[in-house]
């Protein structure tokens, strides 16, 4: 399906690899300038090398997007490219805690890493989109949003908070052309999380596709019976940041197999 990209734009915020590399490649095959992220140079510009490779057209930009001047310097580098139709805010640090260890440090660093961040792309880059009449703005939440994790407490709440900042956005861009929506992924399967499973003595010479019912099952039973992929959430965000979703906006879209409501 063509869903009409070609010629767009898009920021994807910490894309040299994950999540964000999976929709930075994906929208790049559906036509898109595509503007990499990281805060690591080295991986940036090899992530953009590797699209660029495929004859898209791709450039990276560097910096950490929790300091405001580094995220003036990204959104000016950016606008010097003629600006972006489309951002995607990707980047979101977490780390394991619970109510006993999440001390207020950690929280405010949930908070700035995954919301106030965000708020800061979206304040510099939706009035240009304004004006052309025509944006999209992706946010990325978590299934923890409704089913808060006992081992990220912090996270989650910060999670929850970029949904409902989304939705409230929605509202105040009503009328301008521009969208905004969140997805939501479930457990997605990364080279870490294979290689974790892969090694136990138990899964010893099994290949991963007879691993994986095992591990989905006892570490994120859902309806769909596997975890989820990179390019599960990369086909979601390329929909909506399409015309052809220009009738949706201020939604949380769960891409988890189905897995809340379950555990």
């Amino acid at each position: 399906m063509d869903l009409d990209l070609s010629g767009r734009r898009a920021l994807i915020t910490g894309s040299s690899g994950g999540i964000g590399r999976a929709i930075a490649q994906r929208l790049a095959e559906e036509g898109c300038a595509v503007v990499v992220h990281g805060r690591d140079r080295g991986r940036a510009e090899e992530a953009a090398a590797q699209i660029s490779a495929t004859g898209a057209q791709c450039s990276s930009v560097v910096g950490d997007l929790t300091r405001a001047d580094d995220t003036d310097r990204i959104c000016d580098e950016v606008a010097e490219l003629g600006g972006v139709d489309i951002v995607v805010a990707n980047a979101g640090p977490f780390v394991e805690n619970s109510w006993d260890t999440a001390a207020p440090d950690d929280w405010a660093a949930a908070f700035e890493g995954n919301v106030f961040s965000t708020v800061r792309l979206v304040r510099r880059l939706t009035p240009t989109m304004r004006e052309k009449g025509w944006g999209r703005v992706l946010t990325i939440g978590t299934r923890a949003t409704v089913t808060p994790l006992a081992t990220m407490v912090e996270y989650s709440a910060a999670k929850a908070a970029v949904v409902n900042m989304t939705v409230s956005l929605s509202q105040h861009l009503a009328g301008s052309g521009v969208t905004a929506n969140c997805v939501s992924p479930g457990v997605i399967l990364t080279p870490s999380m294979r290689s974790m499973f892969s090694v136990r003595p138990e899964n010893a010479g099994l290949a991963w596709e007879d691993i994986e019912p095992a591990v989905t099952a006892d570490y994120a039973p859902n309806p769909v019976g596997r975890l989820g992929r990179p390019d599960d959430i990369a086909s979601a965000i390329a929909f909506l940041a399409s015309p052809l979703a220009d009738y949706i906006t201020g939604v949380e879209l769960r891409v988890d197999g189905g897995i809340t409501g379950v555990c």
